[in-house]
């Protein structure tokens, strides 16, 4: 299979560009708590370092990658947002008389993933994370392809300095490919002379870690894979440049798992009615309430003071990480639980999905720091996943 090449129309390089070569590879989760002790490509990276990471999920981290600004520059941070006047399923109120039951079912989630999908110009990687009983209330973060020009209209991407400077490149995501696929098919390009600049993202290893991050023996399995496959990568490259640069960053890192809290359980105790008196998402370590009354207010926002398992952020601390929205889009209360533990039900799983790693914690939790591996010294300082944009930009440049 094909992976996935933003940019079908690449320029061809001149005899200039082919000599030089940049990859940057994204390896989802691989955070530094897994790599600061192995020699993982210390051979050909030495220069290494953790990335402070951004409050959330990859939704907002890696925007924040390939554009160098906060998600409350991009607009970027979790991918539902409150937005009753603009959501596209806001047609869904003319059936509030349809019981949760019915309107909840999986059926119905799939066909409105679909219409979603293939109708409302959502993209194709919507899903149904929320209730479709509360869809009516909510608008989704990535209409468009974060990986391609234009994709990210709060701030532009590399993809946008690319095509501006019409460098020859390529962009291989999980969109169509697995990581074997996307890695063959990169060292095909490659040979081939395709560009000069290379984009390349490893979406497999989250899930890996989700589920074995606490296996030893599975997880040096995998790491030798990826060493062995981005080695045949970078040998590829030297063999057109000797002095082709490869990078491998991460958004994130992945947190043991130790301890679940059912907080919707908590919530739906006060007596208060979602949808009536207050609205709420649950992601795996981070619940965002808006409220329809100062009673539902008062007493939620009580309830989440006395949690002693995670905490009320403030707005200073989410202008700090650059994450504060003043409309509230993303919820008027953000609480977030301590490293370790999940919801043990939340909008993006059920009680099945017992993983043994997660992350969404605080940024200053260890198992969050992502990684920046390089063959060459950068000329900036790196320190979070911001800083990776002027990085490839040099290397467009």
């Amino acid at each position: 299979m094909r992976a996935d090449i933003e940019n079908s129309e690449v320029t061809s390089p001149t005899k200039d560009d082919a000599q030089s070569v940049h990859l940057f590879v994204l390896i989802d989760a691989l955070g530094w708590e897994y790599i600061k002790d192995r020699a993982f490509l210390d051979d050909l990276l030495p220069y290494r370092r953790p990335l402070r990471t951004v409050l959330g999920f990859s939704s907002g981290a890696i925007p924040t990658i390939l554009t160098g600004s906060w998600p409350a520059v991009t607009g970027h941070w979790n991918l539902f947002y409150y937005d009753p006047a603009g959501s596209p399923f806001r047609w869904l109120k003319h059936f509030s008389f349809i019981p949760d039951c019915i309107l909840n079912h999986r059926v119905t989630s799939k066909i409105l993933q679909q219409m979603g999908r293939r109708v409302f110009g959502l993209g194709p990687l919507f899903d149904c994370f929320v209730q479709p009983s509360e869809l009516r209330w909510f608008n989704w973060v990535e209409r468009k392809n974060i990986y391609a020009s234009g994709g990210i209209a709060g701030a532009p991407s590399i993809f946008d300095r690319l095509e501006q400077a019409n460098v020859p490149h390529r962009v291989y995501t999980y969109h169509h490919a697995s990581d074997a696929t996307i890695l063959e098919t990169a060292a095909k390009d490659i040979r081939a002379k395709a560009g000069r600049f290379y984009f390349v993202y490893l979406s497999e290893m989250d899930m890996f870690l989700h589920t074995h991050c606490n296996d030893q023996t599975k997880l040096d399995e995998r790491i030798d894979w990826y060493e062995q496959g981005l080695r045949t990568l970078y040998a590829c490259a030297q063999e057109l440049d000797s002095n082709a640069t490869l990078t491998i960053l991460s958004d994130h890192g992945m947190t043991p798992v130790r301890n679940r809290y059912d907080l919707m359980k908590e919530v739906k105790a006060t007596g208060h009615r979602l949808r009536q008196d207050y609205l709420a998402v649950y992601d795996s370590t981070m619940a965002r309430f808006w409220f329809f009354n100062q009673a539902a207010r008062k007493e939620i926002t009580e309830l989440l003071r006395l949690t002693s398992c995670g905490r009320i952020l403030p707005d200073g601390e989410l202008k700090a990480k650059g994450v504060f929205f003043e409309d509230g889009r993303f919820g008027e209360v953000v609480f977030l639980l301590n490293p370790g533990w999940i919801f043990s039900k939340s909008d993006f799983n059920g009680p099945q999905w017992n993983p043994a790693g997660m992350h969404g914690y605080d940024p200053s939790d260890r198992y969050s720091d992502g990684i920046f591996l390089s063959s060459r010294e950068p000329d900036l300082e790196v320190t979070t996943i911001a800083d990776v944009y002027a990085c490839m930009c040099k290397a467009a440049a």
